[in-house]
């Protein structure tokens, strides 16, 4: 009978696929793997500078060339997830990583280590997107999902803290090669497993010829912006290169669209950019990372060099900040995902966060890490763990199956983008009214003890004007998701609304 068939049809499509948590594992640890190496390798730097052999002038340029590679070519890498299929390019991507990480561990000189580091950014960059959108295209019912992106987030905001308490012990108990050589297990296994247990939906590749201008015009337009601010941070923002860069960057950006505009088959179709609700993820979450990178940076900082703790004690006093995080986007987030619009958990846990960076700008000298630091990270956690989860979702939620990768590279450029504008910005501002202080204060220091205690203010006060900088920064990020997210909450089924023909991968959202 023809209806029983279009009916068994449509079950077959509907079906979900049975090895889908196994394969959130693997996802989930190759996640962890790249947002841990974003900062395990700072803490290690100092060590490998000098072993190596590393001029003062060339060390950001460790932290630097991962983060070229990374953020120029996340794009291209999204493109070729959906063109080689997501499950190939994953592989692919972890075991160059992993290979990429052998190199850096085991260097001998400058050239090797940052050649290393460029590989790394390269193969991250196909590694990110083949994940995400693995998530999107693998978890199609609205309650798995949010659970699913729940863990995915929880992991993408707490990452960073994790890699702060391994690079620590690695650096102090063992040697800072070990920071490069911990993520070959974590890549073999997310590999085989990867290999194994993801089972790939059909119909998803998006076989379209490449678009090699879109490839050479977004690569070199994102490098530049990149760089511009990685510039900007050590050279100055008036720096005849930085402006160079800035410039650039935006003639390069500019041409890309208007090819995209034009090409047949666009490297990221305008649509994934204008869709209003996505639009709103990828400029809140990046605003929002401006915000948590400068924060990372400068407690950091103050834990190490204003309180005295060693790297792994400064790692350890990051643990509020993740365990809010875990609770923000596993209990909060995945709870409320499918009973209200994301707006109502975005623009809520971006101003909890809000809330927590504003307890931030009391910093003192002697200020009292549980009476102040804990509660502010506790907040911070819980607001960015609640706010993350489902802009991670939304940022692949309804796009074809086709512009999944590309859909998902977005999400990891803008984090990328605005991490490099939250160092250089957020630096910035934090060394002028450092300066500032000391120019002020520099008359009253008359003894060693009281010009050391002045130092340490100084730093201080740079901290907190840096700080006032990242409230504002998440009250922005609040108001657009507020103003821009206006879809509302997620159908409860796995395709609601879609015929049998429709072969939907993704949830449909309810406007």
């Amino acid at each position: 009978m023809p209806e029983t068939a279009e009916t068994s049809r449509s079950t077959a499509v509907l079906q979900p696929d049975p090895g889908r948590w196994k394969a959130l594992v693997f996802i989930a640890l190759a996640q962890l793997m790249v947002v841990l190496d974003a900062t395990i390798v700072n803490i290690a730097l100092p060590s490998a500078q000098q072993d190596l052999g590393i001029s003062d002038g060339n060390r950001q340029w460790v932290i630097t060339a991962y983060a070229l590679a990374f953020g120029g070519l996340l794009l291209f890498g999204g493109r070729i997830a959906d063109l080689w299929g997501r499950k190939r390019t994953f592989v692919v991507g972890l075991i160059g990583f992993a290979a990429a990480s052998a190199l850096g561990g085991a260097a001998t000189g400058e050239a090797m280590m940052l050649g290393a580091r460029a590989l790394q950014g390269a193969f991250g960059a196909l590694l990110a997107p083949a994940a995400l959108s693995l998530l999107a295209v693998t978890f199609t019912d609205a309650k798995e999902r949010a659970k699913a992106f729940g863990i995915y987030g929880a992991i993408a905001g707490g990452g960073g803290a994790v890699g702060l308490i391994l690079g620590g012990f690695l650096t102090e108990y063992l040697n800072w090669r070990w920071t490069f050589f911990v993520n070959i297990p974590f890549a073999i296994v997310a590999a085989v497993g990867a290999y194994l247990v993801i089972r790939e939906p059909a119909g998803g590749r998006n076989r379209s010829a490449l678009d090699i201008p879109g490839v050479i015009l977004s690569t070199l337009g994102l490098v530049a912006l990149v760089y511009g601010f990685t510039r900007a941070e050590s050279e100055g923002w008036s720096d005849a290169g930085t402006i160079g860069m800035f410039v650039g960057s935006v003639v390069l950006l500019g041409a890309f669209v208007l090819v995209e505009a034009k090409v047949k088959s666009p490297l990221l179709p305008l649509r994934v950019l204008t869709d209003r609700n996505r639009g709103g993820v990828y400029l809140s979450l990046g605003l929002a990372v401006i915000a948590m990178f400068g924060l990372f940076l400068f407690l950091t900082y103050y834990l190490q060099v204003v309180k005295g703790y060693s790297p792994v004690m400064t790692g350890f006093a990051f643990l509020p900040m993740i365990a809010g995080m875990i609770i923000g986007s596993t209990q909060i987030g995945t709870r409320l995902m499918t009973r209200v619009p994301p707006r109502l958990l975005m623009a809520p846990g971006f101003l909890t966060a809000a809330v927590g960076m504003l307890l931030l700008t009391q910093l003192e000298v002697g200020t009292s890490y549980a009476g102040l630091i804990l509660p502010a990270q506790l907040l911070l956690g819980l607001g960015m763990g609640t706010a993350f989860m489902p802009a991670m979702s939304l940022a692949t939620h309804g796009v074809d199956p086709k512009d999944a990768g590309v859909a998902s590279a977005m999400v990891n450029t803008s984090q990328q983008v605005g991490g490099a504008i939250g160092t250089a910005l957020l630096n910035t501002i934090a060394a002028s009214a450092t300066t500032a202080y000391l120019t002020d204060h520099a008359a009253g220091a008359t003894t060693p003890a009281a010009q050391k205690l002045l130092q340490l203010q100084g730093m201080v006060e740079g901290y907190t004007a840096a700080i006032w900088w990242a409230v504002g920064i998440l009250v922005v990020a609040a108001a657009i998701a507020a103003v821009l997210i206006t879809t509302g909450k997620p159908d409860t089924g796995a395709v609601a609304g879609a015929g049998a023909e429709d072969e939907v991968k993704v949830p449909v959202i309810a406007h």
